[in-house]
């Protein structure tokens, strides 16, 4: 049975730290936060993150930091001011460390590293409580938008399981961290994915899940260990958006979205369904935005 005291206080901290991750923040300002003594709020978030808030404040510092230096035209020593570093030599120190690599290195270079994105814990454990494939049926579901979006012919870097069908399966065979390494990307075309792959992606021992990011035909950067990268022809997907919604019902939301495409039929629209033209894929799950998948229709000739 979860303690959903110690989640819920976990998640005041996490929401104080993401608010307030270019301020210095003090274990103290936590404990009031999680409202808790310092002692106990330390042992609770490594309890159930899995790391010290030292450790996840840093890794969450850096990999902010190193986006920024990645997408801006910026000086280093602004990069680490804007972080709460006391100095570019501290700074350096630390992303050395992290990453393997100088800033200085990765500005002119940047390779795909390993970006640290957290998961919220209260997500987490209301995705654990309800299990997956449980999610609330919705018979008035929200209204879904949809519209048909021409995809160019591109590549897709991706982390393939072995028997995943879910992302949920697929965190258990792969890891949750994968989403870092995909996001750092800079040639990527679109924001990372999870997606579903149809039978002629696949290879022989391989997951049906997989997550990746989509690179221009033309992609010569770094492949990293242990990805694939595969050919996508141009194709026509049918996005699917839903209404915008609270955080923590996520789960609900995309269960109302596949009611909707379970049932959907675009014919009706001049299209069919074309799953061996790209894989289905779904974005990141965030409530302001609605929850969006994707499948690959063909127009129907008339």
């Amino acid at each position: 049975m979860e303690n959903w005291e110690k989640i819920n206080a976990v998640q005041r901290m996490q929401d104080y730290i993401g608010e307030h991750i270019n301020e210095p923040i003090t274990l103290y300002i936590l404990a009031k936060a999680a409202g808790y003594s310092p002692w106990h709020s330390g042992r609770v978030f490594k309890e159930l993150i899995g790391k010290t808030l030292f450790e996840y404040i840093r890794d969450l510092r850096l990999s902010e930091a190193a986006i920024k230096i990645r997408d801006e035209d910026i000086k280093i020593i602004d990069v680490a001011l804007d972080f709460a570093f006391d100095s570019h030599e501290g700074f350096t120190r630390a992303f050395s460390k992290y990453f393997g690599m100088t800033p200085k290195y990765y500005c002119k270079n940047t390779p795909p590293v390993k970006l640290f994105i957290p998961y919220r814990i209260r997500d987490y454990y209301l995705t654990l409580q309800r299990g997956e494939g449980t999610m609330k049926q919705n018979s008035n579901a929200s209204t879904v938008f949809v519209q048909v979006v021409d995809r160019p012919a591109r590549k897709m870097i991706l982390k393939r399981g072995i028997r995943a069908t879910h992302y949920f399966e697929y965190c258990e065979e792969v890891g949750c961290d994968i989403w870092g390494i995909i996001s750092s990307i800079k040639e990527s075309l679109y924001e990372p994915i999870g997606v579903w792959l149809p039978e002629n992606m696949r290879m022989s021992g391989t997951s049906i899940y997989a997550q990746g990011v989509e690179v221009p035909m033309d992609y010569a950067g770094e492949i990293p260990e242990g990805f694939d990268i595969i050919d996508l022809p141009s194709c026509k997907m049918m996005v699917f958006q839903g209404q915008p919604y609270e955080d923590d019902k996520f789960e609900d939301a995309i269960g109302e979205l596949w009611d909707v495409m379970k049932t959907y039929n675009p014919e009706v629209y001049g299209f069919r369904w074309a799953d061996e033209d790209a894989p289905r894929f779904q974005l990141m799950p965030m409530g302001y935005r609605g929850y969006i998948e994707a499948r690959p229709v063909r127009q129907v000739n008339i």
